[in-house]
């Protein structure tokens, strides 16, 4: 009765598409179609799974994910990695562990995670990331504090809040603020030999929430994987902290009205590595993008925000479905108001607005803020103030200043590990 109880419970615990979705999959895989036309089109419409295939089709999943350890040697985590910490770009070093967490549709709460050793994982053909791209990640960064003796997130439940506001655009299930912070302070302490010293670089964390179980048939997978991995990282561009090189992309949108642009979600970034690598083969450094409807009101670039500073006036494109709402767009937002400017708006912003700037400058936690010294459009270059008497570079000692812990965080945006 317990047992039934609580699986009751559980069933009521899910979110209404979930609860649709749950009771429609049951209905496929059991060969019930509860009853008139609409069950048996359905029944058509995709094949039916006898209950001990589908047990099988579950087991034979579950195999494939990554094996859990039960104890942590930690012993080598303070001998240090092999790298040229003065040499550290943006790119992919492996470190020791991830922290996997797993979620079926049916229960709709994700269970207690634990660490792993980073590696492969195994996914069925059929699972929903694979076919539907039913997946969402996050990116955020752990500091060494100055002492030595901890390390500092940034805001880590604002990354938590929006990756839940994706999953619900996205049909999934996610997990709590509570879990998705504690899961990565468990991924920071496991890695943590892998921290760059202070002024090096941070340990960039990669959250990712994937549709995990096989699915046929358009329907979100039955089955979800949380996981965590980190790698140490040095500055995002090339160019490391010097001024950046833009381009207007005019013929290739990375969002419309409607769509996900204003959720990190997998989907929205393989669609613009084409208009990234014809830039980049140019000498540009990344894209611009215009709204997909006038052409005329920028956006965003391929992973950054954008801000342009004009006569004393600080203006963000407005995030109204179609860009992403950045955590460091979001703090910036906040520290140039703390700094005087009173205006700083955010709201359309035209490309008229972008060649008359004084200043512009791109925010993001991978980026953190890159000033741009020249942006092109159609042929024409348009060059902004750079250097030690801009906005950015005033932002950008500000917001660092805070992340690693040397000023004071007023603001409760830090979190310490200890």
């Amino acid at each position: 009765m317990a047992a039934a109880s609580s699986a009751s419970s559980a069933k009521r615990a899910l979110l209404p598409w979930a609860r649709d979705a749950h009771h429609a999959l049951t209905r496929v895989l059991q060969g019930s179609g509860g009853g008139g036309g609409g069950g048996s089109s359905f029944r058509g419409a995709l094949p039916t799974l006898a209950a001990g295939r589908w047990s099988l089709l579950q087991r034979r999943w579950r195999s494939s994910l990554p094996q859990l350890d039960s104890t942590v040697d930690r012993s080598d985590e303070d001998s240090g990695g092999d790298i040229d910490w003065d040499n550290l770009g943006f790119g992919l070093t492996p470190t020791d562990y991830m922290y996997v967490m797993r979620c079926s549709l049916e229960d709709g709460v994700f269970s207690r995670g634990q660490l792993s050793r980073y590696g492969n994982i195994e996914l069925s053909p059929s699972s929903g990331v694979i076919n539907y791209g039913q997946g969402l990640f996050e990116g955020l960064k752990a500091y060494r504090k100055s002492d030595r003796q901890g390390y500092m997130l940034f805001r880590p439940e604002e990354n938590a809040r929006r990756m839940q506001h994706g999953a619900e655009r996205m049909c999934m299930p996610s997990p709590s603020v509570e879990q998705f912070v504690h899961a990565v302070k468990q991924t920071v302490l496991a890695n943590r030999r892998w921290v760059p010293p202070q002024g090096k670089g941070a340990l960039y964390i990669r959250p990712l929430l994937i549709g995990s179980g096989p699915i046929l048939g358009l329907a979100p997978a039955p089955e979800y994987t949380f996981l965590i991995y980190a790698a140490p990282v040095g500055t995002y561009f090339k160019e490391g902290l010097a001024p950046i090189n833009l381009v207007v992309e005019d013929a290739i949108h990375r969002a419309m009205p409607g769509g996900t642009g204003g959720v990190k979600t997998i989907t929205n970034y393989a669609p613009v590595l084409k208009a990234q690598m014809d830039a980049k083969s140019k000498g540009f450094t990344d894209v611009l993008y215009l709204d997909a409807v006038h052409k005329r009101y920028l956006e965003e670039a391929s992973s950054c925000n954008l801000f342009i500073v004009k006569d004393g006036v600080v203006a963000t494109p407005a995030t109204v479905g179609t860009i992403l709402p950045g955590i460091t767009r979001k703090s910036v937002i906040e520290l140039a108001r703390d700094r005087g400017y009173q205006q700083v708006e955010e709201r359309l912003v035209s490309i008229d607005d972008l060649i008359s700037g004084d200043e512009v400058f791109c925010t993001g936690t991978a980026v953190v803020i890159a000033p741009v010294s020249t942006v092109s459009y159609q042929g024409q270059r348009y060059e902004f103030r750079t250097g030690q008497d801009t906005l950015s570079q005033t932002l950008h000692t500000t917001l660092t200043s805070i992340q690693m812990g040397l000023a004071e965080d007023k603001k409760g945006w830090t979190v310490a590990i200890d």
